[in-house]
């Protein structure tokens, strides 16, 4: 017997709120919903603008700022001019205000075919540098967390703005409608939070849904009291009401929204439950990831959910490293202090899944349209704060590209011979999202949306693609 005719309006939206208890995840409660009433689907897949090279990105976000010169950025000038004052002018900030230059404690060696030297902290990763292209120039315009963080999320260094993730399901809407077509994995939450994965000014749908629990990735999935079948029947007759409700009104964007969280909860818990699971997974591919190793299980049990949710068609999934067996920070990558004990504990719990991660796209033929990032907010002084420590550092840093269109075994850009600045093929934090959209199909000049009287974009008025890094 439909609800209708037992249960009153009011009833009827509380057993779906305790039932759906997932809505919230799914980040379509805000009543910034899109404006048409609820009828179209805004997370439908839209074709992109030129042909395309990727079609699902992975960031791999080491919260905090990893040390360019102790990983892969190798500068023996460190090593000879050790303790010695760094021979040029530092910038008037007090963040730069470190001490001598500090040799890297650990040592550099080639790898690969395509001879990229890599820091002996990431051996694993070094093995699939053929498939990487590090770029070695990166430059951003903030130097504290906070502001740094955002840029490289969202553009923007102070205000609230719409992130890569959302911009792209903008975009390009998700090519599964049964999960979030934006996933940001994350067990401790870095210290800006949600404002790293909002939608801002776009619709409410595009945002991202954050999986902070690991073992139980997302909250009420499950209802033991009925069945698929009834809560079916149930959603029919709430949307009916609803639907009764909107028309009588001109538009209320908050329940349209409404309106599609619950489809898109009812459609998650077919599918969601299995996607997260990955005690599935074989034992040779757990063994690979380090699935059950306790230094690396955890990051391995971020990139494995990142691999699952990507080969199942989610457009864009994050994975931010701020645990480790031993320790939950905002900003693990932060060694002001700790450089030689530090560094190398949060490498060793990341490295193998990584390594894994590219291994494993490859594998099953997903590497050469899934584009994955690796990098943090900026880099680190290639001179000491006190005596084992590095500052923060945005005038030159290092990330890395694979799979996705990019051109693998290669380094692009340079910093000085001390790795303070960037000196060669400068890539600004707008030309790397220019890029990323570019691979995805996007001109990043044309994605656009109308917002308080103006047209706003990923990379404002800025952002050149990085055509040489391209395949």
């Amino acid at each position: 017997m439909p609800i209708s005719t037992r249960m009153s309006r009011r009833e009827a939206i509380s057993t779906f709120a305790n039932g759906f208890g997932v809505l919230g995840l799914a980040g379509l409660l805000d009543a910034e919903a899109r404006a048409d009433g609820g009828k179209a689907n805004p997370l439908a897949v839209k074709l992109p603008m030129h042909a395309a090279r990727a079609k699902r990105v992975i960031f791999l976000f080491m919260s905090g700022g990893p040390s360019h010169v102790d990983t892969f950025d190798p500068k023996p000038m460190l090593a000879r001019d050790n303790g010695k004052p760094l021979p040029f002018a530092m910038p008037h900030l007090v963040r730069t205000k470190t001490g001598n230059l500090l040799q890297s404690p650990f040592k550099f060696r080639k790898h690969g075919q395509s001879g990229t030297e890599v820091s002996e902290l990431f051996p694993n990763v070094a093995a699939c540098v053929d498939d990487i292209c590090v770029i070695r120039s990166m430059v951003a315009d903030n130097i504290n967390h906070n502001g740094a963080c955002l840029q490289m999320n969202t553009g923007e260094q102070a205000f609230s703005r719409p992130s890569l993730g959302s911009w792209l399901l903008y975009g390009l809407g998700s090519e599964n409608q049964d999960l979030p077509g934006y996933l940001v994995i994350s067990p401790a939450q870095p210290a800006q939070g949600a404002p790293l994965w909002t939608s801002s000014f776009l619709p409410a749908a595009y945002q991202g849904t954050l999986v902070a629990d690991l073992k139980n990735p997302i909250a009420n999935l499950a209802n033991p009291r009925i069945s698929l079948d009834r809560q079916r029947d149930q959603l029919d007759t709430l949307r009916m009401l609803n639907e009764r409700h909107l028309q009588s009104r001109q538009e209320d964007s908050q329940l349209s929204a409404r309106i599609s969280s619950f489809e898109l909860a009812y459609r998650m818990q077919r599918q969601a439950p299995e996607t997260f699971d990955v005690s599935r997974e074989s034992p040779a591919t757990r063994a690979l990831y380090g699935l059950d190793d306790p230094t690396t299980g955890i990051f391995a049990t971020q990139c494995l959910m990142a691999r699952r949710l990507s080969e199942r068609g989610v457009r864009f999934v994050q994975v931010y490293h701020t645990q480790t067996a031993k320790r939950a920070s905002c900003q693990l990558w932060d060694q002001h202090g700790g450089l030689k004990t530090e560094l190398p504990n949060n490498c060793a719990a990341t490295d193998q899944p990584i390594a894994a991660l590219l291994k494993d796209l490859k594998g099953r033929g997903l590497l050469e349209d899934t584009l994955v990032i690796w990098g943090g907010e900026f880099g680190r002084t290639p001179t000491a704060e006190g005596t084992d420590g590095r500052e923060h550092h945005p005038f030159g840093f290092t990330m890395w590209l694979a799979g996705g269109g990019i051109k693998g075994g290669m380094t692009y850009g340079a910093t000085d011979e001390y790795g303070w600045h960037a000196v060669e093929n400068k890539v600004h934090v707008h030309d790397l999202h220019a890029t990323i959209l570019h691979l995805m199909g996007i001109d990043h000049t044309k994605l656009t949306y109308r917002y308080s009287g103006r047209d706003y974009r990923l990379t404002d008025v800025f952002g050149n693609v990085v055509k040489p890094i391209l395949a």
